[in-house]
């Protein structure tokens, strides 16, 4: 594993493997490692890149070096009474370039946007070993690209980030989740839908397998307490509903955030439309599945011990593209992570890869280079 400690010997890394032909994987704390077709390329772990440059609680943003922990960025917001609205998430190790080069965000999403929302600028090296700028701090972009959110959730396949700017977000003074639970899954999916289309501002909304849901209100506390006092009323005819402590709803958040501990040694991530969710896992649940629904429905985690593609079928025929996040070897070997593109849209992303990397530096097949770059 290759250690830039500056961008010049980042530089010097990747020219030196566009001059050899050889193939580079930029990582950070590679807690995403598994993810993805075995490769063989040589890493590229970015993770001496680390440091706060500046942060700036006033205006509301900050710009920090990939290397950086997310642990660290977060305690950093959280101190100034602030946050990554994007929620993001990973584990022990995990890098704040490697969270947003994944494309990585929580439950909040569903209101707050992505991680590419949040992304205001970067500085970064191209496949040729080029740097170069993007968003806040540059007066003009020239290159016709939003670079910024293409770099998000490009998973290094682009160019190798050495500096973020990020938007930062005041943090609600309060924040309560309120439970409704014994529903079939269709009628928790109509309660869920109600409530996000509701006045009472609901910043996120999850269902978990066994008819739970789960509501998050936040917000100035005399505002947030009206809302649960009003919710109740305005889901009576779906459902009671009661508020959890925050330490009971910290692990059915995270379920229905990261999939993580669903039963099943295959895990499936699909992106699809809310409406679809509930006759989705319906049909999964017929072979197996374990299941959780976060973003209101437009993102469901399935687990199972299948290691055909039946999940990725279901998932495509109502209109949803499916990652398969986790496998054994041999099944990641044979079944692209990624949903296969449409062929426009797979040479259109193609072009853009090498505008970037014409010497392929990044194309280390973990993807098959096909695929959509903001699937998980």
């Amino acid at each position: 594993m290759l250690e830039p400690r500056d961008e010049s010997d980042l530089r010097e890394i990747i020219t030196d493997a566009a001059v050899g032909g050889k193939n580079l994987e930029l990582c950070g704390g590679a807690t995403r490692a598994g993810f993805g077709a075995p490769r063989e390329a040589e890493q590229v772990s970015l993770r001496a890149l680390a440091g706060v440059i500046d942060y700036d609680p006033a205006e509301l943003v900050l710009t920090v070096r990939p290397g950086t922990p997310l642990a660290e960025v977060q305690a950093l917001v959280e101190g100034e009474g602030q946050m990554l609205a994007f929620e993001p998430w990973g584990g022990e190790g995990a890098t704040i370039g490697g969270t947003v080069a994944a494309g990585v965000a929580g439950s909040r999403r569903v209101t707050a946007g992505s991680a590419r929302d949040h992304l205001l600028g970067l500085k970064a090296v191209s496949g040729s070993g080029t740097a170069f700028v993007a968003g806040a701090k540059v007066v003009k972009n020239v290159t016709g690209y939003d670079l910024p959110k293409i770099m998000a959730g490009s998973w290094g396949r682009l160019a190798a980030m050495t500096e973020l700017t990020l938007k930062v977000l005041p943090r609600p003074r309060e924040t309560v989740t309120l439970v409704a639970r014994g529903l079939s899954v269709e009628a928790a999916h109509a309660a869920m839908a109600c409530a996000l289309g509701s006045n009472a501002d609901v910043s996120a909304a999850a269902q978990l397998q066994g008819g739970e849901i789960l509501l998050r209100v936040a917000g100035f506390v005399p505002s947030v307490e009206a809302r649960c006092l009003a919710l109740p009323g305005l889901l009576a005819a779906h459902c009671p509903v009661d508020r959890l402590t925050a330490d009971d709803a910290a692990p059915l958040w995270w379920r229905a955030m990261t999939g993580g501990d669903l039963h099943g040694s295959v895990r499936w991530k699909i992106h699809l439309p809310p409406r679809h969710a509930a006759g989705l896992v319906r049909r999964l649940e017929a072979v197996g599945a374990n299941w959780a629904m976060d973003w209101g429905g437009g993102l469901v985690w399935i687990a199972v011990d299948r290691t055909d593609d039946l999940v990725r079928a279901e998932a495509a025929a109502l209109g949803g593209e499916a990652a398969l996040v986790a496998a054994p070897e041999e099944m990641r070997a044979r079944i692209p992570a990624m949903h296969p593109r449409a062929t426009g849209a797979a040479m259109l992303e193609d072009r853009v890869r090498r505008a970037f990397d014409p010497q392929g530096v990044f194309a280390t097949n973990r993807f098959e280079e096909v695929a959509d770059a903001d699937q998980l």
